[in-house]
């Protein structure tokens, strides 16, 4: 009696906490949840995507900023107010052009009065020539849009990694919940008997204490499995973005990797984000220097305006006056104080810096290339090594306690027998998880970590769009979203 009991419980261990992860897709009944609706609701809901967004959209704003400069500046004035004037004129007779017959006589004129003076106006502005300083501050916007959106994919790519890894580690955890939960009845069960065996005589008391030991471990164990159960579940809601429900098995995406390792890494030396965004940054920097030089070159506008006063200040006699006129400037800078001169220095020091930043960036996406595709190898290798040792494991467990039966193993040869195959079936569940996650981080690791490869049923965010609305927008100060 006591073998085929344990025999039944021993029969499904973990059956129910592993089929989420065995089995394939197609074979499991309807979930609540799945992998790619996980990572769908991560792309439209993660605040650390959804502020990257805001960020590109803030970025795009800059190249209208740069465009400003090749538009005139119109500005309108106007004035008012009230005036008090008083003036005392002196005029000498007999002085040149005065006639007088007696001696010479001053005479005092005085005038003095109130009067309400306004004006208005308005002054245009054109910048004709400036060192090519707009064209270059436009190409360095336009760069800096460029490298914003391959910054955007980067984040894309780590937001749905790490969806990946949320969800498949709380499938993971609650698979091991589940697992040292059976594992403590089974205990429970074996202590019973063990207690029975020993009220008959058939072991003595240091059989029981073991199988209470055991116990005792077990559920030290199902309390930490809990804890890391509860912790996964917080770690899915922040990545997520919503209550994990009921979750189905995760699959590999070995598919839309390549299929060898040579062509992995020149495809990611080639059009990995982080390398896009390096080279972007390049441009950006380029476009600064030219920018700095331009202060060097001179600077030639157009400046029209127009003015009409009424009752103008400083007059009491003029009742209405109008002035107009365009004028020319030109304008060379000799000698600044230098400040031009370091700000070009500078500007080549960090062309350096970026173009280093370029060449780090491509050594580090090929790093990430090689231990991506090893740890894919490993994770595919360990999934056939857990599967025997878990095989093993339940042959073992069985011949350990037929020969306990009959007096050639001790209860605490059965209890180790035990671990070792809860040991092995939470390794495999380990090793499943990693094989999921693994492809996935060769996938992001290769730059194709996208809404766009994976097929998400989910509209894709188009960067695009935003930035032909604001681009050559000459007024307003709402966003195109209303705000």
């Amino acid at each position: 009696m006591w073998r085929s009991g344990l025999n039944g419980w021993v029969g499904g261990l973990a059956v129910g906490a592993m089929a989420g992860l065995v089995l394939p897709s197609a074979t499991l009944p309807a979930r609540g949840e799945s992998l790619e609706s996980a990572l769908m609701q991560a792309y439209r809901n993660n605040p650390t995507l959804n502020s990257q967004r805001a960020s590109l959209r803030a970025t795009d704003e800059g190249v209208p900023q740069a465009l400003s400069g090749y538009r005139p500046r119109v500005t309108i004035n106007a004035s008012g107010g009230e005036q008090s004037l008083s003036s005392t004129s002196r005029v000498v007779s007999g002085a040149a052009g005065i006639t007088s017959t007696g001696p010479a006589a001053a005479r005092y004129f005085t005038q003095s009065g109130y009067n309400a003076s306004y004006s208005a106006g308005a002054t245009l502005t054109q910048t004709i020539f400036n060192g090519f300083q707009t064209a270059n501050r436009t190409r360095q916007a336009e760069a800096q849009v460029l490298a914003a959106r391959a910054t955007l994919r980067v984040t894309e790519q780590t937001v749905l990694l790490s969806a990946v890894t949320a969800y498949m580690n709380l499938l993971r955890d609650s698979a091991i919940f589940d697992l040292q939960k059976r594992n403590v009845e089974v205990l429970q069960e074996q202590l019973r008997q063990t207690r029975d065996r020993f009220n008959v005589g058939e072991v003595t008391r240091t059989d029981v204490a073991q199988a209470e030991s055991s116990l005792a471990a077990g559920r030290s164990q199902v309390l930490t499995a809990e804890s890391n159960y509860k912790s996964s579940t917080a770690t899915y809601r922040q990545v997520i973005g919503t209550d994990p429900g009921k979750l189905a098995a995760g699959t590999p995406v070995d598919r839309f990797s390549p299929n060898n390792l040579p062509t992995a890494i020149s495809l990611t030396s080639a059009t990995h984000p982080s390398v896009t965004t390096a080279q972007y940054n390049v441009d950006v920097a380029q476009s600064q220097v030219k920018v700095a030089e331009g202060a060097l070159y001179p600077t030639l506008s157009i400046q029209g305006s127009a003015q009409k006063n009424f009752f103008p200040l400083g007059s009491l006699n003029t009742v209405e006056s109008y002035s107009a006129s365009v004028l020319g400037q030109l304008s060379v800078p000799l000698y600044q104080g230098g400040a031009e001169y370091s700000a070009i220095r500078q500007a080549k020091e960090t062309l350096g810096q970026k173009r280093l930043d370029f060449d780090t960036a491509r050594d580090q996406v090929r790093q990430f290339v090689v231990q991506s595709w090893g740890q894919l190898e490993a994770a595919k290798a360990n999934i056939d090594a857990t599967t025997s040792q878990v095989q093993s494991s339940e042959i073992a467990l069985n011949g350990v306690r037929e020969e306990a039966r009959v007096g050639q193993r001790t209860t605490y040869d059965v209890l180790v027998a035990q671990q070792n195959l809860v040991n092995a079936r939470v390794a495999l569940v380990t090793a499943q998880r990693d094989r999921v996650v693994a492809s996935y981080t060769l996938l992001s690791a290769v730059g194709r970590l996208a809404p766009e490869v994976l097929g998400l049923n989910v509209p894709i965010y188009n960067a695009q769009e935003h930035y032909q609305q604001v681009r050559d927008s000459w007024t307003g100060v709402r966003t195109p979203s209303g705000r």
